[in-house]
């Protein structure tokens, strides 16, 4: 008979004895040891077919968003313990860094993004994708609502339950409230932003080629303001910059110089969040390129003709314009607002967490991404209480004995 090595005889005694679980395999590598634990999960059965009981006791987890936040969390998520459902009105993940140079046609939108149902399919575990936009939370019975973004002739809304709840919504476009923003500007968060953008600068050009117009016309309708100077505002107004002078030129000739791109900034520097050298170069290079940049213009109204502003002396002027593209940072979307006000934080601007990304005053919901900020823990309170801890005699000090047990307890 041939002696089975040791391998075959763990294998035959794991397949013959299901209810061993626990598999503990211990190497030596170059005189040290490396300890492997595997916890074996014996419901599969020979043919990998979990029963019905084993399917309902796993534990329902539901992701809401297909961000960056929602996605990273899917693609590192590797329990098959888990019953994963998503819930997303974009069945796609896309990569925004590359949004404004979709505006003018630099790189294509289906170039940016990854359908969601590629992702999941992976993955070896159970995920299931539906296309629906969650428009309540409900945490005291652990229940959300969705309502469907397809026609299903008036089935449209359902309610899904949760174990664990993943909100990874993001966020929306800021308005601060300005009359007008919402009803005549153009946003740049999704890939249909982008998109119509760029057929909105197209059809400045066409508008502008008609023979009928003035060239006072000519200049109010090819002239594209861009509010917020942060990172997007700024990347679309070079894109744009670059997609006139290279592209747009060579198709309408004769309306060339009068093209105007103008940056309104409410703060004194644009790219605020940068070194102070990256702004003073962007600054510089917009100058040269011809680009006019606004410092210190708050917008407080926009109509579908003209672009309020408040400047810092108080003055308010008025500036006429073909297409406005708003990029002031993000805010709260409103389900997220309901939802923080049922678990006691209407006042903040997004939902607190833990260091653990738990939301505070929930057991079971989770919050990552824009939509989430965490409360991180004082330095100096947890100082006091390693220190109240390891001095167990009270003297006011540590002795050298006292200090090497606090800090093998912090290790562990």
């Amino acid at each position: 008979m041939k002696t089975l090595t040791l391998y075959e005889r763990f294998s035959r005694a794991f397949h013959d004895y299901p209810h061993l679980s626990k598999l503990v395999v211990l190497f030596t590598v170059s005189g040290g040891g490396l300890l492997a634990y595997a916890d074996a999960s014996p419901i599969g059965g020979p043919q990998g077919i979990v029963p019905a009981e084993a399917e309902n006791k796993k534990k329902r987890v539901v992701v809401l968003g297909t961000g960056w936040a929602g996605t990273s969390f899917l693609k590192n998520l590797e329990n098959p313990d888990y019953n994963v459902q998503v819930v997303s009105p974009r069945n796609y993940f896309a990569f925004t860094p590359l949004l404004p140079s979709v505006t003018c046609g630099t790189v294509e939108a289906r170039s940016i993004v990854e359908p969601i149902r590629n992702i999941v399919r992976k993955k070896n575990m159970d995920i299931r994708y539906w296309e629906a936009e969650c428009f309540k939370i409900d945490a005291q019975n652990k229940k959300i609502y969705c309502r469907s973004t397809n026609n299903l002739n008036g089935k449209k809304e359902f309610i899904v339950e949760y174990d664990y709840l993943i909100v990874a919504m993001g966020a929306r476009s800021n308005t601060f409230n300005i009359p007008g923003v919402e009803e005549n500007c153009k946003f740049l968060k999704e890939v249909e932003d982008a998109q119509e953008i760029r057929r909105g600068v197209i059809d400045c050009f066409e508008k502008a080629s008609l023979p009928n117009l003035s060239d006072e016309e000519r200049k109010k309708i090819l002239h594209f303001v861009v509010v917020g100077g942060g990172p997007t505002g700024v990347e679309f107004a070079a894109e744009l910059h670059d997609f006139v002078n290279e592209d747009i030129v060579k198709l309408y000739p004769r309306v060339q110089e009068l093209v105007k791109i103008t940056l309104l900034e409410a703060a004194d520097h644009i790219l605020g969040m940068f070194d102070k050298r990256i702004t003073e170069f962007a600054e510089r290079k917009f100058k040269r390129d011809g680009i006019d940049v606004r410092t210190g213009s708050m917008v407080v109204k926009v109509s579908d003709k003209e672009i309020a502003t408040k400047e810092r002396s108080g003055e308010v002027s008025s500036i006429p314009y073909g297409m406005a593209v708003w990029s002031t940072g993000i805010g709260t979307r409103p389900v997220i607002r309901d939802f923080m006000q049922q678990i006691g934080q209407a006042k903040r601007r997004a939902l607190a967490t833990d260091e653990w990304l738990r939301v505070e005053g929930t057991d079971s919901i989770y919050a990552l991404g824009d939509c989430a900020t965490i409360n991180q823990r004082k330095v100096m309170e947890d100082i006091s209480a390693i220190f109240s801890k390891a001095d167990k005699d009270n003297s006011g000090t540590l002795t050298a004995k006292e200090a090497r047990e606090v800090i093998s307890d912090i290790c562990e």
